[in-house]
């Protein structure tokens, strides 16, 4: 059983029973559309917010655990979201193209070697135009617990090619564990 599907038989810390406000505020100011995939998407908190607000949604995740809970959330709401067990760097998979993704600390797990695999992946499954919201760790966030660090210049140069950068901004990542939060990055990019 690997860390993350572990991390699932309790509650990991960022896994705070609702959506990350960031992901709100962009679904109140209009910058989520169409279809969405929720990439890494735990529990399903953030497809499960944006299924409820009428949004056809799939969410993903490489843990089995955390989607047996999502499926029995979106039971118990009685809110419909196509959740699958899946790789990330495995995207084409799902044989089928979105308006939107979104990733609430997903990419800051992926290995040097895995960042350009899972911009690949991604690029064939998000329409032209479509938008990718990504929440990550942030560099300004001082080293200690938890993961890697991303800084700005990392996530532009990961996204150069074939994508727009419409913004990076400072975000702060909600967390059980911290009642401020560690220091997150919020960038929209899109798909050329």
């Amino acid at each position: 059983m690997d860390f993350f599907d572990s991390a699932y038989k309790g509650t990991p810390p960022w896994d705070i029973g609702r959506p990350q406000k960031v992901f709100v505020e962009l679904m109140r100011d209009g910058e989520i559309s169409g279809s969405v995939l929720d990439i890494g998407c735990g529990t399903g908190e953030h497809a499960l917010f944006f299924a409820g607000e009428g949004y056809e949604v799939w969410g993903i995740d490489s843990a089995p655990l955390a989607i047996q809970k999502a499926r029995e959330k979106a039971a118990g709401r009685g809110l419909s979201v196509h959740f699958l067990v899946m790789n990330a760097l495995e995207l084409t998979r799902l044989n089928r193209k979105f308006d939107t993704a979104t990733d609430s600390g997903l990419f800051h797990t992926l290995s040097d070697e895995d960042r350009p695999v899972f911009v690949d992946a991604l690029a064939a499954v998000l329409s032209p135009g479509g938008r990718y919201f990504m929440l990550c760790f942030s560099d300004l966030e001082p080293a200690g617990y938890g993961p890697r660090r991303i800084t700005e210049r990392e996530i532009r140069e990961s996204f150069r090619d074939g994508w727009t950068i419409n913004y990076i901004r400072p975000a702060t990542f909600e967390s059980r564990t911290r009642a401020e939060g560690p220091r997150a990055w919020l960038s929209s990019i899109s798909r050329s």
